[in-house]
């Protein structure tokens, strides 16, 4: 396991889900807030809102919350304008590390960014230092334990699919990322029930990482992922599943 699948299962081992949710209804609505801006307020017609709103809903969040963020997007109510940066850096055995923020501060996100890397082991770098390294694809998440490997790929495959593995229990099924609704629906179609899907940065290659390096490299991630104005964050790491439970 590898990367951002790897990293999402190690949220997954050290979830704490009521202790987090507000700070996660946050990055939600500031999430559907931008997409309704950027491409509009109907779904139908802004997969990025689509893909924001299922997100929420999957979290349980109130639709009167995911309806006043999308007018919020659309003018329709006040709201906070937000920029979209994306920062690169290095981490703890020289992990790639990328930062996709929506902040209505720049300059206070960059400095509390700036601390994390430099107190926990890493750096942030200079513009497409670490970009290159990954490649923006959909990713559709399957519960191993409910839908067979073969029946799960053949499904996959017929409806668009690029590829897909199995880490762990779960399938992790990847699209080109403008195929992602359109094989989703198609999955469901099928009775295929769908954990979560999302557009994500994946790395085209790894770096092993062991011991104190990973455990290092992990405290960096989350205290990142946990500041604010942080949607995700993305790494080209590789490690054992018993340093990921044991971190």
């Amino acid at each position: 396991m590898a990367g951002h699948s790897k990293w999402k299962q190690i949220k997954h081992y050290k979830a704490a889900a009521d202790a987090k949710r507000g700070a996660l209804f946050t990055k939600l609505i500031r999430e559907i807030t931008v997409s309704a801006k950027s491409g509009g307020g109907d779904p139908d017609g802004n997969p990025r809102l689509r893909t924001a709103i299922e997100a929420a809903r999957a979290a349980s969040m109130p639709k009167d919350n995911i309806e006043r963020a999308i007018k919020k997007g659309t003018g329709e109510l006040e709201g906070v304008s937000y920029s979209e940066i994306t920062y690169e850096g290095f981490g703890p055995g020289g992990v790639a590390i990328l930062v996709h923020t929506l902040t209505d501060n720049p300059t206070r996100t960059v400095a509390d960014l700036r601390h994390k890397f430099s107190r926990l082991g890493g750096n942030l770098g200079a513009s497409n230092s670490v970009a290159w390294m990954f490649e923006r694809k959909g990713q559709i998440y399957l519960d191993a334990t409910r839908v067979s490997e073969d029946a799960a790929l053949e499904a996959a495959l017929d409806a668009g699919a690029e590829d897909m593995k199995r880490e762990g229990e779960q399938f992790i099924v990847t699209t080109d990322p403008t195929s992602l609704h359109q094989v989703k629906g198609s999955l469901e179609a099928k009775g295929i029930a769908i954990q979560e899907s999302e557009i994500a940065n994946i790395p085209k290659n790894t770096v092993r990482v062991e011991g104190k390096t990973a455990e290092q490299l992990l405290k960096l991630l989350e205290e990142v992922e946990d500041l604010d104005d942080v949607q995700k964050v993305a790494a080209n790491f590789d490690m054992d599943v018993s340093e990921m439970a044991g971190a």
